[in-house]
């Protein structure tokens, strides 16, 4: 008798399935964060068209390859604020945005408010939580 994820997990594993090439899609995402992302050098690189690259993707990840970038780059960001300690201008840079003020737009839509206002809030949050533990 198959279980029901047996397909997919055949599907994932089988060398030219779209699921495989949308992870190495991800992964090179991943691995070049930073850099500008052309979806049609994406699609080519993981042989795919642009359009089935970006139809597979969101599906299986609810976002289109350049939001998903964003998502990474914003959270990276908000990592280096927090557990680094550098400033939102360099935050920014490091993960890749040229423009400051875009990387605050996009910072707030993300996680609701500007990037210091929620480092400050996120480590307020950090520093009751170690209160109550102790």
């Amino acid at each position: 008798m198959q279980t029901k994820p047996g397909p997919r997990i055949r599907q994932i594993g089988s060398a030219g399935s779209h699921t495989r090439q949308i992870s190495s899609a991800i992964k090179w995402i991943r691995d070049n964060v930073t850099e500008k992302l052309s979806v049609e050098d994406l699609a080519s690189r993981v042989g795919m068209s642009a359009s089935t690259l970006h139809q597979h993707f969101k599906s299986l990840t609810a976002l289109s390859p350049l939001q998903y970038q964003k998502r990474l780059r914003l959270n990276e960001a908000r990592r280096l604020m927090l557990v680094e300690g550098v400033d939102a201008a360099t935050a920014s840079f490091q993960v890749g945005y040229e423009s400051p003020s875009q990387f605050s737009r996009e910072y707030s839509r993300l996680f609701g408010a500007p990037p210091l206002q929620d480092i400050k809030k996120v480590a307020l949050a950090s520093v009751g939580k170690d209160q109550q533990a102790g």
